[in-house]
């Protein structure tokens, strides 16, 4: 027998359920009431320019998963054609996330997974540095990082986020 909820769930301003909870850098929810990061903005329109340089922002402070989140703004909300682009990137962010969190088959997975989207996406487009982005650099980042945290076969091992971010642009 399923116990009745005592609570009411979290909602945002439009009633949709969200989790209120506060989060931690990586994007882990935190007991409510502690100190947390804070949250990314949902739904915000932003430029490739915009959505490059803030992703990179974030990443390099050791929060891809807000970076995530940026990306994901971008997937949702830019030209259809782009979608695939984003969503490889938001993948990116996502596997290095589960990565830096010690989910290591996850994290390896969603690094290969993204590589691959944002390679067969450049090939589809003509595309290999959209925006500035170095899509083959970004991809070798992510098959090369997927390999270091799967380690020998011996349960991988867990990676530092900022340390680890790729740089989208290539080399500074």
């Amino acid at each position: 027998m399923e116990k009745a909820r005592t609570a009411e769930r979290d909602r945002d301003t439009e009633g949709r359920a969200r989790n209120a909870r506060p989060r931690d850098g990586l994007g882990r929810p935190l007991p409510y009431g502690a100190h947390g990061v804070e949250r990314q903005p949902e739904g915000v329109v932003r430029t490739p320019a915009e959505t490059v340089a803030e992703a990179q922002a974030l990443l390099d402070a050791g929060k891809p998963f807000h970076a995530h989140e940026v990306f994901e703004d971008a997937w949702k909300s830019g030209p259809e054609e782009q979608r695939a682009l984003w969503r490889g990137l938001a993948q990116l962010a996502v596997g290095l996330t589960h990565a830096a969190r010690g989910n290591v088959t996850g994290g390896a997975r969603l690094l290969r997974r993204g590589a691959g989207a944002v390679e067969e996406w450049a090939a589809g487009s003509g595309e290999r540095r959209p925006y500035g982005m170095d899509v083959a650099g970004l991809a070798r980042w992510a098959r090369e990082l997927a390999g270091r945290v799967e380690g020998d076969g011996s349960g991988g091992r867990s990676v530092e986020a900022g340390a680890e971010a790729p740089r989208l642009r290539g080399a500074p």
